[in-house]
């Protein structure tokens, strides 16, 4: 059988869903009155088109798939939007690749297909990624295939996080606050710093509630619609116009976040420690805590399919 494009196969190709059913996984939210609806800008089918030409081209008949994956196939591509593609392979995979297509960027992850298909089960990022994917080449219903057992997968929910991971979590995004308050009187590093715990709470949002990660652009959104007190304060940390208003905001959003988690416990039988004492000098602020185990490489690392909408746990390096 000849691979073909999947635009000119309807037989192969599953109607696109519409946008209510790309947005599934979130709440019904307001969105403002004076929002006007998601246009594709001119030229972004054009680059489109290009870019599949040219991925088709380089790999071949070792090609089986491409996706569009990210803001083109949610539909809400804007000026700036790059092109996101997953290229399915039958041999080695690339990595990624970025290129250009008239004034696009075009960001190609390659993936052995097989592989991709065995990974949908251990990644948390994969198959809500998948599930929205519109196919713009398919051999043998290879692409088609993927998006069907992604759809299903997401359907059982993301890998279940286990309770030294939770308190993984926890302890990283401790150890942020604690290092900002030694240094309080270093501002920048400090908001810095402040910046690497918001994202890693985030993480922890979707881990400890069991919940798929979304877009960066959803993200916001979707944990105000599902835990409003955390919405609040988390709009109140990104804007405090002060290191001491955005640090008790921090400390607020950690403290309700985790506050069904314990530490990590002492293994080493004394008494009070330098560090829990500065803890309890504290008092309502989470303490200085010490980074544990890096968290596991997914599937989605090995692809580079996290749309870098939700930092992934465990790239910062602890100071």
């Amino acid at each position: 059988m000849e691979p073909q494009l999947a635009t000119s196969s309807p037989q192969s190709t599953p109607a696109l869903p519409s946008s209510e059913e790309l947005q599934a996984e979130l709440l019904d939210i307001p969105e403002p009155p004076d929002m006007p609806p998601a246009v594709t800008p001119p030229g972004y089918e054009d680059a489109l088109a290009g870019a599949v030409k040219y991925v088709r081209a380089k790999r071949g008949g070792d090609l089986v798939g491409i996706i569009l994956v990210g803001s083109g196939a949610r539909r809400a591509v804007t000026a700036h939007s790059d092109i996101d593609l997953i290229a399915l392979v039958k041999g080695p995979a690339d990595g990624q690749e970025m290129i250009r297509v008239g004034d696009r960027l075009v960001d190609i992850r390659y993936g052995e297909h097989k592989t991709v298909a065995e990974d949908l089960a251990y990644s948390p990022r994969l198959a809500p990624l998948l599930r929205k994917g519109r196919i713009l080449f398919d051999h043998e219903e290879t692409a088609a295939q993927l998006i069907a057992k992604a759809a299903q997968r997401f359907r059982q929910g993301p890998p279940p996080a286990g309770i030294h991971e939770r308190i993984r979590l926890k302890a990283e995004c401790l150890h942020w606050l604690g290092k900002v308050e030694d240094l309080r009187d270093k501002p920048n590093t400090a908001q810095y710093l402040l910046q690497l715990f918001f994202e890693d709470c985030v993480t922890a949002f979707f881990r400890t509630r069991g919940l798929w990660f979304t877009a960066p652009v959803d993200t916001l959104r979707f944990l105000a619609s599902r835990d409003p007190a955390l919405g609040e304060l988390a709009s109140q940390f990104l804007s405090a116009g002060t290191l001491h208003d955005r640090l008790t905001a921090g400390r607020r959003f950690a403290d309700l976040l985790f506050r069904d988690l314990r530490l990590p416990p002492r293994v080493d039988g004394g008494g009070p420690s330098r560090r829990s004492n500065a803890a309890s000098r504290l008092h309502r602020r989470p303490g200085v805590l010490p980074s544990v185990l890096q968290s596991v490489w997914t599937a989605t690392d090995r692809l580079r399919l996290a749309q870098p909408q939700i930092p992934h746990t465990g790239n910062h390096q602890r100071g």
